[in-house]
């Protein structure tokens, strides 16, 4: 099959002929997709070499975005949720997308920053000048402390000081992490440095870490929606554009509101995120520190209307790698990149980031339109049903049943199960 992110009808398919649909197309094994996910990806023994304290494993559900077309590429795309809904909203944005182009995303090289806090400075100002004009001999020490990623074409690329206070600077060392998220590396190069910078300040080392406030690692993803794919049954879709700016207004002007904003686009950012087994925790935390940058805290992704189209941008940084980590054992992540068919981490980074900006479609869409809960308490009545203690064979009949009662509720379920 040629490569697609496009499955009619792939929710009505079984599990294993998904396996197979998502296999052919995306030249993965089936038999590797089986293998790495039935048992939830991670076996108790080589959990217990991973933390500390070990019972076993925790499974979510592994789910699949489809229709996610980006800088003109198919990706099937690996999601890991909870969450009911996340995985139908961002596949149903992502064609309303697709009709329009695609997205086009576009990242900037995979620096991250390693920080080394200097106190007890006499003359901040003086201090900060005279590391950077040691950069040089700053740089060659950092990059003789990470040799085998200077051997892939990383390494240390620059050298940035900040005056925090009257006896505090920090010290940044730029490192360009390939494709790798880089943690581990950046940590090694402040503490390989520290002592000499701190030679040069004149000043006693503090903290020596990298900076989850990843700036220099940003990623933009733009799209354009027709208003005729926006269109509800009813409402127009010049009138779905109008509500989605006015959310998206809303959101501009609101912290409160910029929050739960941002929630739903982490919602597809995370997904991926773990699916491909990088640290959402510090992808989190990149993105909340860059959304309150300004000193507000501020929407990830805006929509404007342009015309009869809806344009939407999306702009955060995030980390993530290919190679090293948890990619190393665990099989479920191997499988999603063989899935998704990346090529660096630059491209991991657009991907997601463009799930992300679709999961914030479909969901300001929603309170445009029907509002949040008409579609997400129908596919939530599922895991109401399964509560409840409806079988396989039950589960879509009690949540149509409680779905009609509007009674999406344990106690509703309950009943629905009696009635059967």
């Amino acid at each position: 099959m040629t490569k697609t992110s496009r499955f009619p009808g792939f929710y009505n398919e079984t599990l294993a002929a998904r396996r197979l649909l998502v296999g052919d197309a995306t030249g993965t094994d089936p038999g590797d997709i089986t293998s790495a996910l039935e048992a939830g990806g991670l076996d108790a023994v080589t959990a217990d070499k991973f933390v500390e304290n070990v019972l076993g494993t925790y499974a979510l559900p592994y789910g699949v975005a489809l229709n996610v077309r980006v800088n003109g590429r198919e990706h099937v795309v690996p999601m890991v949720i909870e969450e009911p809904s996340v995985v139908a909203a961002a596949s149903n944005a992502a064609k309303m997308v697709r009709a329009g182009g695609g997205f086009i995303a576009e990242a900037d090289a995979p620096i991250m920053i390693a920080q080394i806090e200097l106190r007890d400075v006499k003359d901040a100002h003086a201090a900060a000048r005279r590391i950077e004009e040691h950069s040089a001999e700053i740089l060659k020490l950092a990059d003789a402390a990470i040799a085998g990623l200077v051997s892939r074409g990383g390494g240390a690329r620059g050298v940035e000081a900040r005056v925090l206070a009257d006896d505090i600077v920090v010290a940044h060392i730029l490192v360009d992490c390939k494709d790798a998220m880089g943690a581990n590396l950046v940590n090694g190069v402040a503490e390989a440095v520290a002592d000499r910078v701190a030679a040069i300040a004149e000043a006693r080392v503090g903290l020596r870490i990298l900076s989850n406030l990843c700036d220099k690692r940003c990623v933009r993803v733009r799209c354009e929606v027709d208003a005729e794919a926006l269109a509800t049954g009813e409402m127009g879709g010049s009138e779905v554009i109008d509500g989605i700016v006015a959310a998206s207004r809303f959101a501009e002007l609101d912290p409160y509101r910029a929050a739960t904003h941002n929630k739903g686009i982490m919602n597809g950012i995370d997904a991926v995120v773990i699916a491909t087994g990088n640290d959402w925790r510090a992808v989190e935390a990149g993105a909340h520190a860059f959304a309150a940058r300004t000193g507000r805290y501020m929407p990830l992704a805006v929509w404007r209307r342009a015309g009869d189209k809806l344009q939407g941008k999306i702009e955060l940084p995030l980390a993530l790698g290919t190679v090293g980590g948890t990619l190393r054992v665990h099989p479920a992540a191997r499988v999603s990149l063989r899935i998704l068919g990346v090529t660096d981490a630059q491209e991991l980074a657009g991907i997601a980031a463009a799930v992300g900006l679709a999961s914030n479609l479909a969901a300001v869409r929603a309170l445009a339109t029907d509002g949040i809960q008409r579609g997400h308490m129908g596919l939530h009545a599922r895991s109401v049903a399964l509560a409840a203690g409806a079988t396989a064979e039950q589960v879509e009949r009690v949540a149509a049943m409680i779905v009609e009662a509007r009674d999406i509720t344990l106690d509703g379920a309950k009943r629905a199960l009696n009635a059967l």
